[in-house]
């Protein structure tokens, strides 16, 4: 039966207003409140569901980062992961790890765990790149299926249907294979008290990126980070011939 990897972030809440720090160099982490990423909660969700339909085994929680990551797994682990890998980065190196570092220490874990399905959610909502999982599929050599929004076993494939810019499509992908988890793919559920207990007592390994062989060496540098600019105020015009007049003014017509 098959084993599952998932992709936990920690982010900052999604209901936190971003602040720029002063010095430019970033936005504002410290004493704010951070969760797991909603996408990446989705792909939690639909791990735990597949377990629960006998369609694997275990799951399996992975996070990149901090120290404070571990609080991500909790979550994780009180939704129903069986148990937890906290890839440990120091903070000041974290501020610049990029989606590949990300995609070849899955890639690694998952050799490791020997697992059959990886799932992440389809992008986190701080850098929005939307990369990882393609990356991992890539190094991996696995095939991959992104944006799902349905996902059902049958045999050794699993039917998928995903979201594209043109509606859904239907794809079968053999496995073992990526995922990475769409909006509408189900609803999480809420981590009950008992549950939140029995994970503190889950087991958590705890490893480094060097441990992988991978280095998160910084690829670049934050030149500036800044306020995206004030949107201006909307003009009303008196006719049809005005807006058109505009439009064209502006060279959208």
């Amino acid at each position: 039966m098959a084993r599952i990897l998932v992709g936990c972030k920690r982010v900052i809440d999604y209901a936190v207003k971003i602040r720029v720090k002063p010095d430019k160099t970033g936005v504002v982490k410290q004493n704010v409140k951070h969760s797991l990423n909603p996408f990446d909660e989705i792909a939690v969700e639909e791990a735990v569901r597949m377990k629960e339909a006998k369609v694997a085994a275990e799951v399996i929680a992975v996070s990149c980062g901090p120290s404070q990551c571990q609080e991500t797994l909790r979550t994780a682990l009180a939704m129903g992961a069986d148990k937890a890998i906290h890839v440990e980065i120091g903070e000041k190196e974290y501020e610049r790890v990029t989606s590949l570092h990300v995609a070849k220490i899955l890639s690694k874990v998952t050799e490791e765990v020997k697992a059959d399905i990886v799932i992440v959610g389809k992008q986190s909502i701080d850098d929005d790149s939307a990369q990882t999982a393609q990356m991992t599929a890539s190094i991996l050599g696995w095939p991959q299926a992104s944006f799902i929004s349905k996902a059902e076993k049958s045999d050794d494939m699993l039917k998928i249907t995903r979201e594209i810019d043109g509606g859904l499509e239907n794809i079968t992908v053999k496995l073992p294979a990526v995922l990475s988890a769409d909006l509408r793919l189900n609803e999480p559920r809420y981590a009950t008290l008992p549950n939140i207990m029995k994970a503190k007592k889950k087991p958590m390994d705890k490893k480094t990126a060097a441990d992988y062989g991978v280095d998160v060496t910084p690829r670049f540098d934050v030149i500036s980070v800044v306020d995206p600019p004030t949107r201006e105020a909307g003009v009303k015009v008196e006719s049809v011939d005005d807006l058109i007049g505009k439009l064209k003014d502006a060279g959208v017509v």
